[in-house]
């Protein structure tokens, strides 16, 4: 999927995703830099962003570094469900962040929090299976891989990594629920994420085909979702969200989301979603409209 095939696959989809609620002004600037004294509390995407795949963007990790320095409160708000807690922090170590584990907000945090409160069910996992259990001990799963029967053991269903996902799963998955409809949890609804040789294939995809092909709606946790700003909120404490940004690659994601969170929004246009595109005409035909557009973090 390119580019334009991945706008039009979020415009399909926008009936399930929050209506906009607000117009930014689409300020356009250099960077972070640029509007860093307008604001105390920066929320970051991770993809497009921070990094492409498993790359940092270039000079990024020193503009993260200098907005801690200078007092700003700088937090990840990432759709990175795939991957266990410690595994992320991690990875962004390696690629030259300092974060605090409790300043990384993602969906799959917010997606078990919410589980907490949900019955002691057996689920059936979309994930993959090799990057391990950590964070899932506590919950009764079953990795969903080939074996059609596991399908049909299970309570309810939980769409958290798509790296090893294929089509003939998902058809199990969707045979399955048409034939026993049961609850969908989607821990990632992106539908595309960049990397370095272009765009892999998120759980939102496959959630929403799923939902067009049996008609049960998946239940979502994370960006545009106000969930995952609610788990950013409670980590920060009292913020001024007039004086709180988020800044993100793409419109439906992190731009829709952030609006929805009541904050102010930043665009990149250089890298990620968006690179090497006219973003005026992907702004136009979406009627989402950022405050700030960078030309890069």
């Amino acid at each position: 999927m390119n580019m334009k095939e991945a706008f039009v696959a979020y415009e399909n989809v926008r009936h399930r995703l929050p209506q906009v609620c607000s117009q930014g002004r689409c300020v356009t600037c250099p960077d972070l830099d640029a509007i860093a004294d307008d604001f105390d509390t920066f929320f970051l995407d991770a993809f497009g962003v921070l990094n492409i795949g498993e790359t940092a963007i270039s000079g990024v990790p020193e503009c993260v570094a200098g907005l801690q320095k200078s007092g700003k409160r700088v937090l990840i708000v990432s759709n990175a469900a795939g991957y266990p807690h410690a595994s992320l922090m991690q990875k962004y170590k390696r690629l030259g962040y300092d974060f605090a584990p409790e300043d990384v907000i993602t969906s799959r945090k917010t997606l078990l929090h919410f589980l907490r409160s949900e019955p002691n069910l057996h689920w059936g996992v979309m994930a993959n299976e090799q990057l391990g259990r950590a964070d899932l001990e506590d919950l009764n799963i079953t990795y969903l891989a080939d074996d059609p029967v596991a399908y049909n053991s299970v309570d309810a269903f939980l769409m958290i990594g798509s790296a090893v996902w294929t089509q003939d799963r998902q058809a199990m998955l969707e045979a399955s629920i048409r034939y026993n409809p049961r609850r969908v949890y989607v821990g990632n609804p992106d539908i595309v994420a960049p990397r370095e040789t272009g765009f892999s294939t998120e759980p939102g995809a496959f959630a929403h085909r799923l939902a067009d092909r049996t008609g049960v709606i998946p239940q979502f946790f994370g960006k545009p979702f106000k969930n995952i700003f609610d788990r950013a909120f409670a980590a920060l404490g009292t913020v001024d969200p007039a004086r709180t940004v988020m800044v993100g690659d793409s419109l439906h994601t992190d731009i829709l989301g952030g609006q929805i969170a009541g904050v102010k929004t930043a665009l990149i246009a250089g890298f990620g979603f968006f690179a090497g595109a006219d973003v005026d005409e992907f702004i136009a035909k979406s009627g989402i409209h950022p405050d700030f557009i960078l030309d890069r973090p």
